[in-house]
């Protein structure tokens, strides 16, 4: 399970790789079909060239200059410009019919067609030249930049897949998260219920209360667990409740079932209470994670130091932990379901961890800080 995330990532850098490969070979293939087509338009206007050069280097009798002319008109798709030797504009093609007669326009548009192609000279028969200044075809333009349209119409596309995909993905999580939940709690349910009527005859027969007083901890606390799966993927209740002694029981609960050379520290800044919205059995989960998490990063030794601090809108809880540390490359990976370092385990404590504080308390839980054999820190923000 630990790789599971793993594999998605290098899955989906796999696509992104092939897209970029396709996009790229779309491109070259692209633009080598227009460097093709710029050539056969400068042969083209070439030709047209010579057809207007033979117009104007003869006389008209008796000569067919059908052909000649054809040349002539059948450019309809590439702007031309006729200048004499003096830069004065004889004729124009293919220009908008609006700005023919704009001198300034006109001139603007030579200069840029000089700077994208060299003019074509014209000999005239009394010495005189004149120059074709001409720019890609609208055609050649399209093609152009068809393949960056191309490219992003696949890359919306893409994007749009991926996050449908994912939110089908996460709404069947869901699905999955609470269906699991539900089912837990309705299995536990019928045991707890058996336990709860045995220690009911068990207290009428005068058995050992010490042992009665043990069983009735164990079945509150499967009370207690069953109450936390049954709200999962349900509404949570938020009641407005003492943040720093819900926090001081759950703690005080782990550290009675954690070894001694676990040492807690605790820091409240003062603090004897902060009311806020919170469903405390799951925040007791919550917590608990945390500190299963740091015990097993200690290797069962070291220092685990909780404080809670507050700003006018906000409380904040961090848990510290002197144990191995985490990559920072999986300090976002680690609540994914299924992402975990333990050899045993499902990878879905921290999972479940940052859906109780994110989802159901609109709060945030990220990891602070960590450094390998140095420690990390978890950091909790809830609203007031």
């Amino acid at each position: 399970m630990k790789h599971t995330y793993t594999y998605k990532k290098q899955w989906k850098l796999a696509l992104l790789i092939m897209a970029i490969i396709i996009g790229v070979l779309s491109l070259s293939y692209t633009n080598t079909l227009v460097k093709k087509m710029k050539i056969e338009e400068r042969k083209n206007m070439e030709t047209w060239a010579e057809a207007t050069s033979y117009l104007a280097n003869v006389d008209d009798q008796g000569q067919d200059f059908n052909f000649y002319l054809n040349i002539i008109t059948k450019n309809t798709t590439i702007p031309v410009i006729l200048c004499d030797s003096d830069g004065i504009i004889v004729s124009v093609g293919n220009i908008k019919e609006k700005k023919e007669n704009n001198e300034h326009y006109l001139q603007k548009k030579i200069e840029k067609m000089a700077e994208e192609h060299d003019p074509i000279i014209i000999q005239l028969l009394d010495g005189e030249t004149n120059a074709i200044y001409y720019e890609d075809s609208t055609i050649l333009r399209q093609l152009s930049i068809y393949p960056y349209i191309q490219i992003g119409v696949i890359t919306l596309f893409i994007l749009i897949a991926y996050f449908a995909f994912s939110s089908s993905r996460k709404a069947e999580q869901n699905q999955v998260w609470v269906g699991m939940s539900k089912e837990t709690a309705h299995q536990l349910g019928t045991p707890i219920s058996s336990l709860m009527a045995w220690l009911e005859i068990l207290e009428q027969n005068n058995e050992n209360h010490d042992y009665l007083k043990e069983m009735h901890k164990d079945i509150a606390r499967l009370e207690t667990i069953t109450d936390r799966f049954s709200k999962i993927g349900s509404k949570p209740d938020l009641p407005l409740s003492d943040l720093k002694k819900t926090l001081d029981l759950a703690i005080q609960y782990m550290q009675t079932r954690t070894s001694g050379r676990i040492k807690f520290e605790f820091n409240y800044n003062g603090i004897s209470e902060l009311i806020l919205p919170l469903s405390k059995s799951l925040f007791n989960w919550v917590i608990e994670n945390l500190i299963k998490n740091a015990v097993d990063a200690m290797g069962g030794e070291g220092n685990i130091t909780t404080t809670l601090s507050e700003t006018d809108n906000e409380a904040i809880i961090r848990i510290i932990d002197t144990g191995k540390g985490i990559q920072k490359s999986k300090h976002k990976a680690i609540f994914k379901p299924g992402v975990t370092s333990k050899d045993r385990g499902w990878g879905l404590g921290l999972s479940l961890t940052h859906r109780i504080i994110e989802q159901y308390h609109n709060g945030k839980i990220q990891v602070e800080y960590s450094e390998l054999d140095q420690g990390t820190t978890f950091k909790i923000v809830l609203p007031k």
